[in-house]
């Protein structure tokens, strides 16, 4: 009897963590449990089984249901794609690990690539050199202090509108506004804290205002920390106008690549054509890179 009770009890948790993973909104722990909600629905999966056979079919048909509701919102987005590859503009997004011991491999990809934006992380003292290698190609360029790690950077091969920069100088957002042959944009790049208890959620609450503030189309590459079914992923791309394009691409590995996390993102404008996403290589850093290809209308 205390075995079936025992069984219960953790069937019962299971769900309820599960369950708390959508609730990113109420409280920053939903997020961070997000952040594992595909492994959560496979044990939700097997708590259900524990249901079933312990007759108790109210609760198995309600944890079957948050199992089916968990796995569409993980899967959901892997279908995000498109084949076309005539679009006209394209984004590098990486974050450089403070750590790369040499920038030379990146800039080499960044330039064989071949992109109109650029965005970056993780740009510090040591590694602050690759904007300069990329100047020729990519004249107008920001950069913005961020954390010990490094800062945040962007650069295109379009024209800064004067006086448009906005550095938001230890929070993980730089930005300035371009001139691309479709007209104004703003091209961002952002770095957002690890989720709860670290400052994510809080981060995100000050760097919404100034999101909201800029003005026209807007073109966002970053590490955010955060995976795409997530409550901070929904107020990025309300307060941006924007949709995180291309299926989800796993850019950070951990535990030596048994589990890799999809955080790096590129978003665009929500009423565009369809866009893609290609992962890059780590070429030094911990991070794998992103190249998208986009339309801007």
């Amino acid at each position: 009897m205390f075995l079936r009770f025992l069984a219960l009890f953790c069937a019962l948790i299971c769900l309820f963590v599960l369950g708390a993973s959508h609730f990113g909104a109420l409280h920053p722990l939903g997020d961070s449990l997000a952040v594992f909600r595909g492994g959560l629905a496979i044990v939700g999966a097997v708590a259900v089984l524990v249901l079933v056979l312990q007759r108790r079919l109210l609760l198995a048909v309600l944890g079957a249901g948050l199992v089916l509701w968990s796995a569409y919102t993980v899967l959901m987005p892997k279908f995000a794609f498109s084949t076309a590859l005539d679009t006209p503009y394209a984004l590098y997004q990486k974050n450089m690990s403070f750590r790369m011991p040499d920038t030379g491999p990146l800039a080499a990809d960044i330039l064989q690539q071949a992109p109109d934006f650029v965005t970056l992380e993780e740009v510090d003292r040591e590694n602050l050199a690759l904007l300069a290698t990329l100047k020729p190609d990519y004249p107008a360029q920001a950069f913005c202090p961020f954390m010990n790690v490094g800062g945040v950077a962007v650069a295109s091969r379009w024209p800064k509108v004067a006086g448009s920069e906005v550095c938001l100088q230890g929070q993980g957002m730089v930005a300035m506004q371009v001139e691309t042959p479709d007209g104004p944009l703003w091209l961002v790049a952002l770095h957002l804290h690890w989720p709860f208890p670290h400052r994510q959620a809080e981060q995100v609450q000050r760097l919404e205002t100034a999101l909201k503030a800029l003005e026209g189309p807007v073109v966002l590459g970053g590490d955010f920390n955060m995976v795409p079914w997530s409550h901070t992923m929904r107020v990025i791309t309300s307060a941006t106008g924007t949709r995180r394009i291309g299926a989800p691409k796993y850019t950070f590995p951990l535990f030596d690549g048994l589990y890799t996390l999809p955080i790096d993102h590129v978003l665009v404008n929500a009423n565009t054509r369809p866009a893609e996403t290609w992962r890059r290589p780590q070429l030094g850093s911990d991070h794998f890179g992103l190249l998208a290809r986009f339309y801007l209308r």
